[in-house]
């Protein structure tokens, strides 16, 4: 089952899809027998001027197949970006991160989920967000990175062209895609270093990155690896998807994305009831 819902957040609306394992059914009508049991959460973080649809309904798909495996999944756009209030190229990564605890606030909320087993899926500038998140946030236990960018100001000045960063700062604004970006926006991707903050997080990784992205390298993914190992906790699995771009427009690279998130997630499912049954 699936439904649409608005989550607020400051005088915006985040604007979000909740997909419900078939099993289960929302908050408002399940039965008292089908509440005793807690299912793990799956939130998907969409990327640079994106949606909660994804290209070629990439995140749609990806919820779907959670679901089908037992989650909840929630995908939400971010404030300014698809179906949601706002204006995108005003706020900055600042603004993203408290937009994903809302959603994190809505969805444990929502009286079906475990929070002990907490994912985010971050895409591209979602990746980044979504670790960023995870560092400030310990009711996140576990990340999946697909092809994560690692230094917001660069990368995103890449995608949009130097002379649109300069015409903002020239100018106050600048638009691109028919959002209008100020100098603001990019000073906030400036502030923060993903490489840095890295280590702080003490949950499992899963990393995902195709060897033809032209938009972000996959040696980002190498690196982010390298980074995740040298932590005191938490583990850092990698899968580089041969030929595939950055949204993973080919079938067989998409499932091949979609079966590594799950395979990589059941494991962890597995891990832990084990460590629960030696530690009784």
């Amino acid at each position: 089952m699936e439904r649409f819902v608005e989550i607020k957040w400051q005088h915006e609306r985040i604007a979000a899809s909740i997909h419900y394992p078939v099993e289960r059914t929302p908050f408002e009508s399940r039965s008292e027998e089908k509440s005793c049991k807690r299912v793990p959460l799956t939130v998907i973080c969409h990327g640079f001027v994106g949606s909660r649809i994804g290209v070629d309904r990439l995140f749609v798909n990806a919820a779907r197949r959670l679901t089908a495996e037992g989650h909840i999944v929630l995908r939400f756009d971010y404030a300014g970006c698809g179906e949601s209030s706002g204006e995108y190229g005003k706020l900055g990564i600042d603004a993203m991160i408290e937009q994903t605890q809302a959603v994190l606030d809505y969805a444990l909320a929502c009286g079906d989920v475990d929070p002990q087993r907490v994912t985010l899926i971050g895409h591209s500038l979602g990746g980044a967000v979504a670790l960023l998140t995870a560092v400030k946030d310990q009711r996140i236990k576990r990340l999946v990175l697909w092809s994560p960018v690692a230094y917001p100001f660069n990368d995103i000045v890449n995608i949009v062209g130097r002379n649109r960063y300069d015409e903002s700062v020239k100018n106050g604004k600048t638009e691109y895609l028919g959002y209008h970006f100020t100098p603001e926006y990019f000073d906030s991707l400036g502030k923060h270093q993903p490489f840095q903050e890295a280590v702080k997080f003490q949950g499992d990784v899963l990393l995902i990155h195709g060897t033809s992205d032209d938009v972000i390298p996959a040696d980002y993914s190498f690196l982010y690896q390298k980074l995740f190992w040298m932590r005191s906790d938490g583990q850092c699995d990698k899968e580089i998807v041969f030929q595939a771009d950055h949204t993973y427009s080919n079938g067989s690279h998409r499932e091949a994305v979609y079966d590594r998130t799950i395979e990589w997630l059941q494991h962890w499912e597995r891990r832990q009831q084990q460590w629960a049954h030696w530690s009784i």
